[in-house]
């Protein structure tokens, strides 16, 4: 693992301190969470200066609008625009961090050149059509199904927990394909173009009142098999490489904006009175916050472990799954550290008159979600155990 920045890491992160300090004040205001057509206007406009700028798909392959920079030039990219507190991926998120990732590593010449450089330059917003309501947290028992019928497969079937399927243009979506074979052999993985006939996406509302997520039911819908990323009957193993993405670096942004919520808490701390005294002097509230924030620095330094791993061999492998288990668990506790110290204030999503705590009550429930995104926590230590620890597999 190498943790030491190199003179090109540091010319480049002064670079983009300096072009950050230069754009960041003319980008106008992040519209409501609910108005998602002004939403996807912001988010890729945003998305849109980076790549003008040379900063989009910082990893990616040059050839197709990447800047073909190291995964350690991409952390400290998402290190210093979480610092700036630039404008997050938004409803790119699936694109940039998911799906984009999986076509540089696994589609064809034909299909990098189709989809990477409308993702990169913000054209194109994806979503995910992993999970079904049948499935649970066993992903390979999915039932979408997808019958060939020469060059389309037509597809039927429901998924659940679509991110930004209401606003997508492509869903990257697995399917099986054999119902004769094993669970995890007789899936593929496909590209499916969001306007095709008999898609109905109906939004879910979560408890936060966010609308992010979306139920798809799919009758007869046609795809190219061109659009099929690897071999028919291969996507569990395509699908690994979208889910390494996700437990691995996809969480970088995550990461530095609980290290944020830390420090917002600490001061909050300094400002909330009990009885005589201020929050802050309670040795066992300073104890947590700084057990969580300790924690936070060994998820940091996992996380470059991560990146170096993924420099050498273009997975995250492993160590994302420790990361997500482990950040998953922190979150947890540091969502109820935010319930004790705000009280009553927290029984409320809104800031309540000047105290701040909405931030931190949306964080808690948000905390909440982080235990299955990605894997639930359960099937991220049957992983751990088995092929870390080598420990027997579940029958």
């Amino acid at each position: 693992m190498d943790l030491c920045y190199t003179a090109e890491e540091d010319t480049f992160r002064s670079e983009l301190r300096a072009w950050l300090a230069d754009v960041l004040p003319h980008v106008p205001p992040e519209p409501p969470t609910h108005e998602w057509a002004a939403r996807r206007v912001w988010d890729t406009a945003w998305q849109q200066m980076l790549f003008e700028a040379g900063y989009a798909g910082i990893n990616w392959p040059t050839e197709y609008g990447g800047r073909g920079a190291t995964p350690t030039e991409h952390l400290i990219f998402l290190e210093e625009t979480e610092r700036a507190r630039a404008p997050y991926v938004g409803m790119n998120f699936v694109g940039l961090l998911h799906a984009g990732p999986t076509l540089v590593v696994e589609a064809s010449a034909e299909q990098k050149a189709a989809h990477l450089p409308p993702i990169l330059r913000g054209e194109h917003v994806w979503c995910q059509g992993f999970s079904e309501p049948s499935a649970g947290s066993d992903l390979a028992a999915l039932r979408c199904r997808a019958i060939r019928d020469g060059d389309h497969y037509v597809i039927s079937g429901q998924k659940i927990w679509t991110s930004f399927a209401h606003v997508a243009d492509y869903c990257e979506i697995l399917v099986r394909t054999d119902t004769d074979v094993p669970k995890h052999r007789g899936i593929t993985w496909l590209i499916m173009p969001m306007d095709s006939a008999g898609i109905d996406v109906r939004p879910l509302r979560t408890m936060d009142g966010g609308i992010e997520f979306s139920e798809m039911f799919l009758d007869e819908v046609r795809v190219p098999v061109a659009n099929r990323v690897g071999d028919e009957n291969d996507g569990w193993r395509v699908a690994m490489t979208t889910l390494s993405f996700e437990r691995g670096t996809a969480f970088v942004s995550e990461l530095l904006q609980t290290m944020e919520l830390v420090a917002d808490l600490a001061e909050l701390a300094k400002h909330i009175t009990r009885r005589s005294a201020l929050a802050w002097d309670d040795a066992g509230l300073r104890r947590d916050l700084g057990k969580v924030a300790a924690e936070l620095d060994a998820l940091w330094a996992l996380t470059r472990r991560n990146i170096s791993e993924a420099s050498r061999t273009g997975l995250v492998g492993a160590g994302g799954n420790v990361f997500k288990l482990a950040y998953t668990d922190l979150r947890h506790r540091l969502g109820e550290i935010a319930m004790h110290l705000l009280e009553r204030a927290s029984l409320s999503m809104d800031d309540i008159d000047e105290l701040p705590s909405g931030r931190h009550v949306h964080g808690r429930i948000h905390g909440l979600k982080m235990t299955i995104a990605a894997g639930t926590s359960q099937v991220q230590r049957n992983i751990i155990g088995e092929r870390l620890l080598g420990l027997p597999k579940e029958r």
